[in-house]
């Protein structure tokens, strides 16, 4: 089997991405999870821009590594310096990275319009930085920035930088499209040429500007690419990067290539969704391999063909990757969805059933008025075990009330008020909060936790509203979406009402009522 080795920057180029900011902490998690991912090199950062990355390879030293090699990463010494001198290729030296990746120039409009030297400066400039850090003992590889579109200007130059990178002992020569605007056509030609003329490793690194990122990479990998750069979820600047999860997930399961051992390829879902918790960034439902909605089933004519074949509908089987089919219930869905979701549930329904019939026009009805329980499978769950009398209320709301006070120093304060009656008994609770939401669950919880103590273990962790009718103003329906986990789960739940506080307060019973029911409280 053919292998290609995966160089990650998520640490370095992946934390350029608008909105990304790394801690020491936050990059050395994550150098650990792609470890335990198993990727050839992980790129830490640029040791002499900033404290921080040194910080990193400094600590980096006490932690050790399974399966993957640190990279630390810089540019070609600057102008009029020797390698030896340059205050960023010391920083490399001291870095003790096991690899050095040098950026260098070579695309003649760089070197003219942002270096402000020569052609041939700018060869001499690869060629003495590469000699020095092999002098020192350390690996290097080069990253030819701009590559293609260096080609597309003066190909035969652009080779000569590649030649002086290979001459000067580079180990592995990535071709960067780092504007992002080829083409895989393009790029499979030019990779074809280029590994005809080369004899180091040849590595593809893409950015994601024209949306072909994952493409171009698999393209130059066809024409002969031996390691491919990227990171995880195609984070970084502008538009990102080349997504090292669909690649990893499309080299070794669709082309037979094998970058990571197979048995790691189940824990790709898992890494992205971390990568994105780290990275304070909300992970895409419909990313590929790995996202919420990869291999979710809504239409009723799909549901009804995964049922009998599950490659009907889907490409590969999700376990694959570690992630996992879900069936979706709307009114699209039919009586095939709501009998999937009740046999989940464990739930006694069949095709005949008169109650399959009632929850089908319930679901029907419900969301003709704007529910979307798709999005809120912990308030299905509750709504069918109330059409099925399988569900007794924890309690019984007989008020509330919410103050909002802008106080004439602008401070606002809020302050809900709850009348429940739990197990027969009253009870009447106030509570403050950053908001009316917050307020009513902090009242909600007051209320309740001596009656429910396991309540004390969950917290709401997103809240969404969306305007149903914008046509209508303020007077518009409002849905309501609240996700809440504790140690173990996450599950989301949904209001709906002209009144954002009623709809908001019917998404938090069902959530405090669902954490409940998955408890098993009597």
């Amino acid at each position: 089997m053919r292998k290609v080795k995966i160089y990650d920057t998520t640490l370095r180029d992946g934390a350029q991405g608008e909105g990304i900011s790394y801690s020491v902490q936050d990059k050395i998690l994550i150098a650990k999870e792609l470890d335990l991912l198993g990727v050839h090199y992980i790129e830490g950062g640029w040791p002499g821009s900033n404290p921080k990355d040194m910080e990193f390879f400094l600590k980096m030293r006490k932690v050790s590594l399974k399966n993957s090699t640190l990279a630390a990463f810089s540019m070609t010494r600057r102008l009029n310096t020797k390698a030896k001198e340059d205050q960023n290729i010391k920083a490399l030296v001291k870095s003790k990275a096991d690899i050095i990746t040098i950026v260098g120039k070579t695309w003649d409009l760089h070197v003219v319009d942002v270096l402000r030297t020569s052609l041939d400066e700018n060869i001499a400039m690869i060629q003495d930085t590469i000699s020095f850090i092999v002098s020192e003992g350390l690996t290097v590889f080069y990253d030819a920035e701009h590559f293609f579109d260096a080609y597309k200007s003066d190909k035969e130059y652009a080779f000569k930088t590649l030649i002086a990178a290979q001459s000067a002992g580079a180990k592995e020569i990535c071709l960067c499209d780092t504007n992002g605007g080829t083409l895989p056509q393009d790029i499979s030609r030019i990779v074809s040429e280029v590994k005809n003329k080369v004899s180091a490793g040849l590595g593809i690194h893409c950015h994601n500007d024209s949306g072909v990122a994952i493409a171009n990479s698999l393209a130059a990998v066809l024409a002969g690419a031996d390691m491919v750069q990227g990171t995880i979820n195609g984070i970084g600047e502008r538009s990102g990067n080349a997504d090292l999860i669909a690649i990893i997930a499309n080299l070794q399961l669709k082309m037979g290539i094998e970058c990571i051992k197979h048995e790691k390829l189940k824990e790709l879902t898992h890494v992205s969704h971390y990568i994105s918790e780290i990275s304070n960034l909300r992970q895409r439902n419909d990313q590929p391999y790995v996202g919420q909605s990869s291999f979710a089933h809504k239409g009723g004519m799909h549901i009804n063909a995964i049922t009998k074949n599950p490659k009907t509908y889907e490409h590969i089987n999700p376990a694959e990757v570690g992630n996992s089919r879900r069936i979706l219930v709307s009114e699209l869905a039919g009586k095939t969805g709501v009998l999937i979701r009740a046999k989940d549930l464990h739930l006694d329904l069949n095709k005949d059933t008169p109650e399959t019939k009632k929850i089908l026009k319930l679901i029907q009805k419900l969301e003709h008025q704007g529910y979307h329980f798709e999005a809120a499978e912990a308030s299905f769950e509750i709504l069918m075990k109330k059409a099925l009398k399988k569900y007794k209320k924890f309690f019984e709301l007989e008020g509330f009330r919410v103050v909002i006070e802008r106080q004439s120093d602008k401070k606002v304060t809020t302050e809900a008020i709850i009348k429940i009656k739990v197990k027969g008994k009253k009870e009447h609770t106030v509570s403050m909060g950053d908001g009316p939401v917050n307020a009513l669950d902090n009242a909600l919880r007051k209320a309740l936790r001596d009656f429910y103590p396991n309540l004390s273990k969950m917290h709401l962790s997103d809240f969404k509203v969306r305007v149903l009718d914008e046509k209508s103003g303020t007077a518009a329906k409002v849905r309501v979406l609240i996700q809440s986990q504790d140690e173990k789960d996450s599950w989301n739940t949904i209001g709906v009402s002209e009144n954002i506080i009623e709809a908001s307060w019917q998404a938090l019973v069902d959530s405090v009522e669902y954490k409940l029911l998955k408890d098993n409280i009597k």
